[in-house]
C-alpha cells in the first residue's frame, strides 16, 4: 500500500513524531500510532460503566447545586494539583509508604 500526503502540516506532525518516538520508518510509526490508538479504545470499551456511572454521579451533584461555581474552579484545581504534587513527593520521599492512589 501507498500512502501520499499532500497536507504540509500533517506530514510536519508526521516527521515530529518519527523524531518523538524515534520510530525507523512511517511504518513503523503508523503500528505505534495504531497499537496506541487500539489500546486506549480497548480500555475505553473495558471502562465504560464506570465512567459513565462517574459522570452520572456528576451530573446528580450538579442536579443537587452540589458543584463547585465556575468563579472558584479555576482555584479548587490548582488545590487539587498542589496537594496531589506534594503527596506524590512525600510518597518518593518515603518508598516505605502505602501509596495507592483511588479515583
Amino acid at each position: 500500500m501507498n500512502i501520499e500526503i499532500h497536507d504540509a502540516a500533517l506530514e510536519a506532525r508526521i516527521q515530529k513524531q518519527l523524531q518523538a518516538t524515534g520510530s525507523a520508518s512511517v511504518e513503523e510509526l503508523l503500528l505505534r500510532l495504531l497499537e496506541t490508538q487500539e489500546e486506549q479504545d480497548r480500555w475505553l470499551l473495558e471502562n465504560r460503566e464506570t465512567i459513565n456511572a462517574k459522570i452520572r454521579r456528576g451530573i446528580e451533584q450538579l442536579d443537587r447545586g452540589e458543584g463547585i461555581p465556575e468563579d472558584q474552579l479555576d482555584a479548587h484545581l490548582a488545590n487539587l494539583k498542589s496537594r496531589a504534587s506534594a503527596a506524590l513527593r512525600e510518597c518518593v520521599a518515603h518508598p516505605s509508604l502505602d501509596c495507592r492512589w483511588s479515583s
